[in-house]
Parts: C-alpha cells; structure tokens; sequence
C-alpha cells in the first residue's frame, strides 16, 4: 500500500511539473545554465556526506592516525561549504537578472497584469 501511495505522488508531482513547464516562458539556455548549477552544488553536497560520514568513524574509531586525517577531511568540509555558499550566491543573483530581464521584456499593464 506505500509503494501504491508513494508511485500516486510521484504521478502528481510529475504532473504538477509538466504543467509548470508549459506555464513557463524562458530560454533553454538559462534553464541548463540553472540545471548545471544545482547538480554542482548537489555533488559537493554529496561529496560533504561522505566526509562526515568518514569523520564520524573515524572520530567513533578512537584511533590517533584517523584522528589526524579528520583535519584535512574537516578542512575539505570547510571549503566545500565555501562552495556551495558561492554557487548559491551565484545562483540568486542570476535568477535575479533573469527574473528582472523578464519584467523588462514583459511590462505590466496599469493593472498589474503584464501585457502580452
């Protein structure tokens, strides 16, 4: 009964998205510049689970050698969280280009609706 339940909101939410995809205007372009940017900070993010996984056993572990190497794994944390925080920032702001682009392309008629 959950794999029923769960396959019924994966239907709903594959539908929800296509429905999105046809509301939305906008260059392809931008959408796989949008695209490539969050599968780069998924795979740093995903890199950071493993680090604290390995950080966690070692630590778990009580052993002096591994103990050692948690600095460089903890170092490599601190610099991937750098990472996401940058492409993050770099995230917003080309969403915010796009998004004030698109309301000079498209203005508003005097009742707030756009025209076109």
């Amino acid at each position: 009964m959950a794999n029923n339940s769960t396959s019924n909101s994966s239907k709903k939410l594959k539908h929800h998205r296509n429905q999105d995809s046809e509301e939305v205007d906008g260059d392809p372009e931008v959408w796989a510049t949008f695209d490539k940017s969050f599968k780069q900070v998924q795979s740093v993010l995903d890199r950071n689970r493993v680090l604290i996984q390995q950080v966690n056993e070692n630590r778990q572990s009580k052993i002096p050698d591994n103990m050692v190497k948690n600095v460089a794994l903890i170092q490599e944390l601190n610099g991937n969280i750098s990472k996401v925080v940058s492409l993050y920032s770099d995230l917003s702001s080309n969403f915010s280009t796009v998004f004030h682009q698109q309301n000079n392309d498209h203005p508003k008629n005097g009742d707030g609706r756009r025209e076109g």
